[in-house]
């Protein structure tokens, strides 16, 4: 699709109207008030910056049509800095510290941006105890003071692209970047002071998920929506955001702007674009959010020092909010020009006091001009400096705002389809799957195993409120595979009919052996056979003869009846003899192979009410937690590498699952050698740490770790049952006895008679029947009972 400009200033000025009528941006610049000129005017000596997001499928078309058209076009280059913490763990690695100790010490570097190790030292006094009573940190600290800030790496801009109308080489030198691409050898800054333009087409996931989103409602509805003609005040969309469901909506999703969009319940798509705005440190920390939610929700009352202001003001409840408004307070008190107005802004902006000086002066002057009382002016002035600090571009907010809204209204429409696409974009990323999987299932959308004759590449929608699994999420399927079995599937008429016709009908070349055997592992074939070890079993001889049927074909070559004549029993796929099936948690763990995560059922399943005991976080909540944060996790360790520190001691690198998704664990040599024999079980573990917060994400520095089993009998005191009456009957007593006699524990056991409408009756079990935590033990007496009825107590 089109790409939409979100840098500087779109506005109502006539090149703001020209870059909105030839479809530059789908933003009417007019009833937002967008100013031309803070993006481009006769006074600004600099060239602006131009940023524009398109489709993450468009941007490569993009970089080709710019090279054809304009010739002078490069990639820009980018300098990996030896930032505080980085520097300290290259010196460390170089220098032979125990990596422990490098770790201690980077850690000690608060997590600020682009603090310096100086700072560094005179805010953290571990750091400055570390630089003087240790000689081994001192020595890395002090290399590393030398060598902070010099460049690390060369690589290429994620987005810049710099176009001139004459050869680049006139300019600036070239080289060839690690794909032959063409890239500067200066960078960004470099590149504007040589007077040159940058302009960064970014590739937009959103955007994507947009145009896959559509196509999935118009092949399944048969309804083709134009978001450039969307109602603005949907109803719909405004309650659901009010309520913070912005699972997949641009911008809006994160634990914080959830926060945020509860406590304000916007109610317009001015309100959105504030928001955008608002949602960052400065206004978060300076008590201007709370002011402006209070002055929306009518706790404040809102107050214009002039009648001039309210126009200006009122969409932002008298909070000066934008860049723009500061400009146009200036123009319109003042009578500067858009242009003049902007210099302003910068200066304010940038605080350098004789700008300021000036500038205040010019402003006092134009109000005095327009009879505006000097004391007024004053204020005004300094109130527009203070908000000019954290001010933000409102072009920037208001095109980002547009696209929170149209994923919002497909969201809140479409939410099948929407959630089709945005699973689709997010198919490489496991922990984001399964934090949408999640959100499905909370409204009551159910996630479909990958089905050969349902599935598409990508995430599909089957019924009103079910999504099949994208085909080429599966591992092993690759995009050829994936269009090898469509147009097999349409040949056929839409449908294979079993595994052997799939194996004689797709091209084996593009899809192979490895391609099958995900398949059969995921489920994409169970609609033929739900065991699926009878098909991996069989699965030798079909392909056999399929490809032995592929090579008669080709050569004419058949039987008197057009059949081999063999046994067809391997060509239906096992569906004949009684082969054993994998277990469960066999059949779980061969999913997990070929998807990344269980997706059908997880071997923790059984556990949940064990863990939601036992646990005081999780693997999601664990990357919203400050660092050094201390939490008990409960789950599976998923992965284990180990390593041999300088001394020759093994330390391991793990990655921990639960419920929630995944997290990596950093097993230091003392506690690895200690816990080493439990990691390796396949069994559920307690695991105790401290969170590790770094650039990268969130970790855990692992202290003690515990069998799920032996903590629980270890915390578990009683065991209570809870029967409703009507099921207590004699059957069931004697088989919960024999149950009660097999997990035979510690724990003291209690028999809860349930009357409906009325009391219960608690009956302690004898002496003699003490029994252990079980999950084992819970799935069997709730399945002979048919409903939950065990509860464990501390």
């Amino acid at each position: 699709g089109r790409g939409i400009p979100v840098g500087p200033g779109r506005g109502s000025a006539a090149g703001s109207l020209v870059a909105y009528c030839i479809q530059i941006t789908d933003l009417d610049p007019i009833p937002y008030g967008l100013l031309f000129e803070r993006f481009l005017n006769p006074e600004r000596i600099s060239m602006p910056d131009v940023d524009i997001d398109f489709c993450m499928r468009g941007r490569d078309e993009v970089l080709r049509y710019v090279e054809k058209r304009y010739g002078n076009v490069s990639q820009i280059i980018t300098f990996g800095k030896m930032k505080a913490r980085a520097v300290i763990r290259d010196v460390g690695r170089v220098t032979e510290m125990p990596l422990k100790d490098v770790d201690r010490i980077a850690k000690l570097v608060p997590n600020a941006l682009n603090i310096t190790l100086d700072e560094a030292i005179k805010q953290e006094p571990r750091l400055k105890k570390a630089l003087d009573d240790e000689p081994q940190a001192a020595r890395v600290i002090e290399i590393a003071r030398r060598l902070e800030g010099l460049n690390r790496h060369a690589s290429t801009h994620a987005a810049g692209v710099v176009i001139s109308d004459r050869p680049l080489t006139d300019f600036l030198p070239l080289y060839k970047g690690s794909h032959d691409e063409i890239v500067t050898q200066f960078d960004m800054k470099s590149i504007e002071k040589i007077g040159l333009i940058k302009f960064d087409f970014l590739g937009l996931k959103t955007l994507t998920v947009i145009a896959d989103a559509l196509k999935i409602i118009a092949r399944t509805r048969k309804k083709t929506i134009d978001l450039l003609s969307l109602p603005m005040d949907d109803p719909a969309v405004f309650a659901m955001l009010g309520k913070g469901d912005t699972g997949g909506v641009f911008q809006l999703e994160s634990s914080g702007m959830r926060d945020l969009i509860v406590r304000l319940k916007p109610t317009t798509f001015e309100d959105l674009v504030a928001l955008l705005a608002l949602y960052r440190p400065g206004p978060l920390g300076s008590g201007m959010v709370d002011d402006f939610i209070n002055r929306k929700q009518g706790r404040t009352q809102i107050v214009y020092d002039l009648p001039a202001l309210k126009p200006i003001l009122a969409e932002t409840y008298g909070v000066i909010v934008y860049q723009e408004q500061v400009m146009r307070i200036a123009s319109v008190l003042a009578g500067y020009s858009l242009g003049e107005a902007d210099i302003l802004r910068r200066a304010m902006g940038k605080k350098k006091a004789s700008e300021m000086a000036a500038q205040r002066l010019r402003f006092l002057q134009g109000c005095l001009e327009k009879e505006i009382p000097k004391v007024k002016a004053e204020k005004i002035f300094d109130l527009m400096a203070k908000f000019a600090e954290y001010g933000f571009n409102k072009s920037h907010s208001a095109a980002y705002a547009l696209i929170s809204y149209q994923t919002a209204y497909l969201r809140a429409h479409h939410p099948v389809e929407y959630m089709a696409a945005v699973l689709t974009n997010e198919s490489g990323d496991v922990d984001r799957i399964l934090y949408y999987i999640q959100d499905c299932e909370a409204h009551g959308i159910t996630i479909l195993p990958p089905d050969i004759n349902d599935g598409y590449a990508g995430f599909s929608v089957v019924g009103e409120k079910a999504i099949c699994y994208g085909l080429g999420a599966v591992k092993n399927v690759g995009v050829g595979a994936v269009e090898a079995i469509l147009e097999a599937r349409k040949g056929l008429g839409g449908a294979f009919k079993s595994l052997p016709e799939f194996c004689q009908s797709v091209d084996l070349y593009r899809v192979n052996r490895r391609v099958v055997e995900s398949l059969v592992k995921c489920g994409a074939f169970d609609r033929f056979n739900k065991n699926r070890f009878q098909l991996m079993t069989s699965l030798d001889s079909i392909l056999q003869q399929a490809a032995r049927k592929k090579e008669e074909a080709a050569i004419g070559q058949g039987t008197l009846f057009g059949e081999s004549g063999e046994s067809t029993n391997g060509m239906n796929g096992g569906e004949r003899g009684t082969v054993n099936p994998w277990g469960e948690n066999e059949k779980l763990a061969n999913e997990k192979e070929a998807l990344g995560f269980y997706l059908s059922g997880h071997p923790l399943k059984s556990w949940e009410a064990s863990i939601r005991r036992v646990a005081t976080s999780d693997t999601k909540l664990c990357t919203t937690l400050t660092d050094r944060t201390p939490v008990t996790l409960a789950g599976l360790m998923n992965s284990l590498k180990t390593l041999t520190t300088k001394k020759g001691q093994l330390m391991a690198f793990g990655v921990f699952e639960d419920l929630k998704g995944n997290v990596e664990m950093t097993f230091f040599s003392d506690v690895y050698s200690k816990f080493a024999d439990l990691l390796t079980q396949d069994q559920p573990l307690v695991v105790k740490g401290d969170i590790d917060r770094s650039e990268e994400g969130a970790k855990i520095i692992v202290r003690e770790v515990i069998l799920l089993t032996d903590y629980l009998n270890q915390k578990t005191q009683s065991i209570h049952l809870k029967i409703p009456a009507p099921l207590f009957t004699a059957d069931r007593v004697k088989n919960l006895n024999a149950l009660l006699e097999e997990y035979r524990g510690d724990c003291r056991g209690f028999l809860h008679v349930i009357y409906p409408g009325e009391a219960e009756t608690v009956l302690e079990l004898p002496k003699g029947i003490r029994v252990s935590e079980s999950a084992d033990l819970s799935s069997r007496i709730n399945s002979l009972f048919e409903c939950d009825v065990v509860e464990y107590r501390t």
